[in-house]
């Protein structure tokens, strides 16, 4: 059973028939524009509300679109995007829009269009206030293309798409049943928790924390710098790559485990529990209580290797 951490953090992610949620993880990150109202979906968790001047909402925009197309997003405040009632709007076909913020938050450089030909509903402003927040109630097959600057953070909820492109610099990222069949994650320094049903996941960690798990597919991560990693493959393999100053505890455990000869592992201990291998140990005179890997595949092969940052640059389609 993995610890939690405080945080999650990731570089970039692509995977295939991936279905992802959050758990527990508004009580971690530290991102309160993401919780002030982003609950609404089933109504199975409370509201959290932000400290400070009451925040209402300031601006609607309601949008007749088609039910296949795409939204766009570019802004520097926190987002959230779920689907639409379909007992409110059977049809799919509306774009709901709200935005949100204390008195006085000018709102007016907010752009929202949609493109009828490109089937496109841009939400765009660059100097919009940080601590506002925009919510999208959009339709459930709407395709997402997301980027947030600072420290905006972006949560998706139950929405299934072809294609989802979420791209952060220092905001907390969480997706809550989400399919899709290509998704791509990228965070300069936020923090990211997923998980999958179905699919493979390919990551590239640059810092903060990592939390990845799939039941039938196989990890594939790298790690340049380290918060905490826990990575878990039901039915799969898991494959970690690291950068050769990291410094980390590592606990790895599957069917069969196969470390790397250039991986310099200290107080390597093995254990064999339940038909699987147990391998823990300090890389790089690492300490046991600060930063840690931890890799589980059961019925597969867990693998850890050193890998240079530019070796990790292929990961970049």
């Amino acid at each position: 059973m993995f610890v939690p951490c405080s945080g999650w953090g990731l570089g970039c992610l692509r995977l295939c028939l991936l279905r992802v949620w959050a758990s527990e993880v508004a009580g971690r990150c530290a991102c309160g524009a993401c919780q002030a109202r982003l609950y609404g979906s089933g109504g199975s968790q409370p509201d959290v509300s932000r400290s400070g001047p009451a925040r209402r909402t300031l601006k609607e925009w309601v949008l007749l679109v088609s039910p296949f197309g795409r939204l766009r997003t570019r802004l520097p405040c926190s987002l959230a995007v779920r689907p639409l009632d379909p007992l409110t709007y059977p049809d799919g076909d509306r774009v709901l829009v709200a935005v949100s913020g204390v008195e006085g938050e000018a709102v007016a450089s907010l752009q929202v269009r949609y493109d009828e030909a490109q089937k496109e509903v841009a939400i765009v402003s660059d100097v919009i206030d940080p601590q506002a927040s925009v919510e999208v109630n959009a339709p459930l097959k709407f395709d997402l293309n997301i980027k947030s600057s600072g420290s905006g953070c972006v949560k998706v909820q139950n929405i299934e798409c072809d294609n989802c492109k979420i791209e952060t610099e220092q905001g907390t990222s969480i997706l809550q049943s989400v399919k899709s069949q290509k998704l791509h994650i990228q965070t300069k320094g936020g923090n990211i928790t997923l998980q999958s049903k179905m699919g493979n996941i390919t990551v590239d960690s640059s810092s903060g924390c990592l939390s990845a798990s799939t039941y039938q597919g196989a990890i594939d991560v790298y790690v340049s710098q380290l918060g905490t990693v826990e990575l878990k493959s039901h039915k799969g393999s898991v494959l970690v790559k690291v950068a050769s100053s990291l410094q980390a505890y590592l606990q790895l455990s599957g069917k069969e485990i196969d470390v790397n000869s250039e991986v310099h592992v200290e107080e390597m201990d093995e254990a064999h529990k339940d038909d699987g291998v147990i391998i823990t140990g300090l890389l790089n005179q690492a300490s046991k209580h600060e930063k840690w890997i931890k890799a589980d595949a059961p019925k597969g092969t867990v693998s850890f290797r050193s890998q240079s940052w530019f070796q990790s640059l292929k990961l970049q389609d």
